[in-house]
């Protein structure tokens, strides 16, 4: 390597002629045509001479390219190639600022990941809307690499017992984007939402001390009716909707403009609990609600959110003011079925998107019952709204 400090500090700085001056030890000064100078480390190892670049001068004084000099002469000494070190030491701190991406960055790429494979649409906006409420304010913006047992705690707590359902459905997702940030490397170690095992004994019983929704009475269903009609946005129209046509939620929720011909309502397969298209009939005031939405239609979906579909929560919350659930309108459905009309078991069955009999007597029942099915519906849907007090197929005296 020869004699070490050849230069100083005045000729480095004076230095003009293009070329490479040698400050012994390996290091050198590049000085290229226009005056730009570049402290270069030449080494040889295996036969090959390479140059590393050190730094530009004057940003590097000669002082401080002499000590980083030194630590590469060290790398020679142990038969490490220079550039090799550097190049594998930047890929390792790629990685790990890769690894420092947030629980909001995981959670915002498994749903993108997901969603395809999702059966309803809405599911999108409903992951979204719950861990920005519920997860965000707490450790969305912490790495995912970060989240524990404690954050999660404090996520969910307050939700716990108040609102059962949204915190179940929470925590549900807050461990699927924790296991998946895992199996990407993001993190290591145990899933701190993991349920049975370990928060079942951090969290109360949801099912102590709390007072359960049950279907409404059919008859105080008019009544919430008249209530949700006074009230303003998408949300009361849409339960509305879902209480006259006796579908799940979810089902209402993804309905879009495509999906209507007439006055029947064809639910795709896809977003069926039994991946089986169902054919709705609409009622008078279920078409009464499809036309006040299509005045103001500005999405392909008939109830929309603010982030493509609405999402159920509004809805629960609608429900649950009076004791009931969302699904439990399909109950109150089924109650007005059996004890106010005589109408067959199977009509009632069908208009719930319930498999009755065998295979065969399934296929019948889809191509004849329709038009009973239809009648049914029209008169559930008087009897909401109080237009009148049509009672289908019962039996005459």
């Amino acid at each position: 390597m020869g004699r070490l400090h050849k230069l100083n500090s005045t000729k480095v700085n004076t230095l003009r002629e293009p070329g490479l001056y040698s400050d012994g030890g390996c290091l050198h000064l590049r000085v290229a045509p226009g005056c730009s100078k570049q402290w270069v480390f030449r080494y040889s190892l295996g036969h090959r001479t390479r140059d590393y670049g050190v730094g530009p001068y004057p940003t590097l004084s000669l002082a401080e390219a002499r000590d980083r000099a030194h630590g590469l002469r060290k790398l020679l000494l142990d038969k490490i190639d220079p550039i090799e070190h550097r190049r594998q030491e930047r890929a390792t701190a790629g990685v790990g600022a890769a690894k420092l991406i947030t629980f909001d960055e995981a959670a915002k790429t498994y749903i993108a990941e997901h969603e395809r494979s999702w059966r309803r649409r809405q599911y999108h906006g409903e992951w979204v809307s719950s861990l920005r409420r519920y997860v965000t304010p707490v450790f969305g913006k912490l790495p995912v690499s970060a989240v524990n047992t404690e954050l999660v705690m404090r996520a969910l707590r307050p939700i716990w017992l108040e609102k059962p359902v949204a915190a179940a459905r929470t925590r549900g997702r807050i461990e699927m984007v924790l296991d998946w940030a895992t199996a990407m490397g993001y993190r290591v170690g145990d899933n701190p939402a993991r349920f049975s095992g370990h928060l079942d004994h951090l969290l109360p019983d949801q099912t102590r001390g709390v007072r359960h929704h049950t279907a409404m009475p059919h008859a105080d269903v008019p009544g919430f009716i008249r209530k949700l009609e006074t009230l303003d946005g998408i949300a009361p129209p849409a339960l509305v909707f879902v209480i006259l046509t006796a579908v799940r939620v979810g089902e209402a929720l993804g309905a879009t403009w495509d999906e209507i011909d007439g006055r029947t309502w064809i639910v795709p397969a896809g977003r069926m609990k039994r991946n089986r298209e169902h054919r709705v009939p609409l009622s008078d005031a279920a078409m009464a609600i499809i036309e006040k939405q299509r005045l103001i239609r500005h999405s392909d979906y008939i109830f929309p959110g603010r982030h493509g579909v609405l999402t159920s929560n509004r809805l629960l919350e609608l429900a649950q003011q009076c004791g009931a659930t969302v699904h439990g309108f399909r109950s109150s459905f089924r109650d007005w079925a059996a004890e106010c009309t005589n109408t067959p078991r199977e009509i009632a069955e069908l208009a719930l998107a319930h498999s009755v009999g065998s295979s065969v007597e399934r296929a019948y029942a889809r191509s004849t019952l329709f038009e009973k099915r239809a009648e049914l519906m029209e008169a559930w849907g008087r009897y909401c709204t109080g237009i009148g007090a049509v009672v289908p197929l019962r039996a005459s005296a």
